[in-house]
């Protein structure tokens, strides 16, 4: 199995083969509108239009599971995404990330890389919430948050899950890496 094998819906609902993606560097992200990480998305965009003509592709999943933080719809999403944030890249169908109802691109990505801990500006505040929402947190592989980036190589590994703390500077260092 390999992350090609993985179909999702785009943000009007129709399906998507991630066989698409061949040969690409991929970023794939969990997000949400209202978050204290939503800011990211401004240096997503920078990283987003320094390497997509080298193969670079962003694919980005709201998700609602982390405070409530992506309400509304997924055009609802879509419409912040692009007015307010100027997300150039596709945004996909709003997704569970973790529980039963979880998508098995994500159940997938998290068997690949699962969490090694939570580092970076910011860490102490999210781990203090995440301890007070599930105080055994660090003992599962689920996401912790929204912003958690998972990069996968030209060959559709995947290479590295970045947590939502972690310095995006570091993010763009590994995918130039693999550029």
């Amino acid at each position: 199995m390999s992350i090609y094998d993985f179909e999702v819906n785009d943000g009007e609902g129709n399906p998507v083969s991630l066989g698409q993606y061949k040969d690409k560097v991929l970023l794939i992200v969990n997000s949400a509108t209202k978050c204290g990480f939503t800011p990211q998305y401004t240096q997503l965009n920078e990283i987003y239009t320094e390497f997509n003509n080298q193969g670079f592709e962003i694919l980005d999943f709201p998700c609602n599971q982390f405070g409530s933080q992506a309400p509304g719809t997924t055009e609802e999403i879509t419409e912040v995404c692009r007015s307010k944030w100027l997300v150039p890249y596709t945004i996909f169908e709003k997704i569970d990330v973790n529980g039963e109802n979880a998508s098995p691109l994500y159940e997938y990505l998290k068997s690949q890389q699962p969490f090694r801990g939570i580092t970076g500006k910011g860490s102490t505040k999210l781990k203090l919430v995440l301890k007070a929402v599930d105080r055994h947190y660090k003992d599962n592989d689920d996401i912790k948050w929204n912003f958690t980036k998972f990069l996968v190589d030209r060959n559709g590994n995947v290479v590295r899950r970045f947590e939502p703390t972690e310095d995006l500077d570091d993010v763009r260092q590994a995918i130039e890496d693999l550029l």
